[in-house]
């Protein structure tokens, strides 16, 4: 079971990558706290809240605030936060996958531990300066949020497997992959949403210029880590929330289903866990 809720109902916020833009954060929080629902909107973080700015401790600390004063509160696990586990060996991973020497040097780390005070590289002073209840929540974080009308994952579904495979493994969480696609891939966003899913995807990881919709997916990723503002989408009402509020972005058009692929040849029947 999850560290956080994995199944939710109703109104929506979700807020894209913060990587580590905590006062773009705090930006929104504002903007949200103003909604006259908002006691009960469902505040979703897309994942990827560390790493790249300046403050990812800070970061993670709001959603620990926010946990505590709102309540609803969930955070779907993107794959800087994988990573930023399975090098401090918090996660249930085979000893071939060595997450270390790819997130230290290749994620953007650097704020990370400066942000907790530890020296640049130094894993085990990063896994002592972080909260003992924060490391259990990151090292446990859902890959999926459910929801009647749409589904969270960081970087979307394979447009050609089956939904109800894939969401039986994001549900079971194979930490046997070394880079599970529905956390890292960088193509989903460009195929669009499995053919017969039943909701559309709402998905972070690749930046994009403006919120937007398309192929069955609400993309959310504004590139808050580099120059861009951080941006949240309230669901279902499609209005879009940004870090500088002078910048407004009209609310998006939903566009429904991905449209059918073309035909594909039988396949052989093999176990719902081949995904290969």
């Amino acid at each position: 079971m999850p560290s956080v809720p994995h199944q939710i109902d109703g109104p929506v916020a979700v807020i894209g990558d913060v990587h580590g833009q905590t006062e773009k954060l705090r930006q929104i929080i504002g903007q949200l706290a103003r909604l006259p629902d908002v006691q009960r909107r469902w505040i979703v973080f897309i994942g990827d809240l560390v790493d790249r700015g300046p403050d990812p401790a800070g970061t993670v600390q709001v959603f620990f605030d926010l946990v505590k004063q709102h309540g609803r509160v969930t955070w779907v696990c993107g794959n800087h936060e994988l990573a930023m586990m399975g090098s401090l060996k918090l996660l249930p991973s085979p000893e071939y996958i060595d997450y270390a020497s790819r997130w230290v040097h290749n994620y953007d780390t650097r704020s990370t531990f400066e942000s907790w005070g530890a020296p640049f590289g130094d894993l085990d002073a990063l896994k002592q300066a972080i909260p003992e209840q924060q490391r259990a929540v990151m090292a446990d974080l859902p890959w999926a949020v459910e929801h009647p009308e749409f589904l969270f994952v960081h970087a979307g579904m394979d447009r050609n497997l089956p939904f109800e495979t894939q969401i039986r493994i994001l549900r079971q969480r194979d930490y046997s992959l070394t880079h599970p696609p529905w956390l890292y891939s960088k193509d989903f966003i460009l195929l669009g949403a499995p053919m017969d899913a039943p909701v559309p995807l709402v998905i972070g990881h690749v930046p994009v210029p403006r919120v937007q919709s398309a192929l069955g997916m609400i993309m959310t990723d504004t590139g808050a880590g580099s120059d861009g503002e951080l941006s949240c989408v309230l669901l279902p009402e499609g209005t879009v929330l940004q870090s500088q509020p002078e910048i407004r972005q009209r609310g998006f058009s939903m566009d429904g289903p991905a449209p059918p692929p073309p035909p594909r040849r039988p396949q052989v029947n093999k176990p719902w866990w081949k995904v290969w």
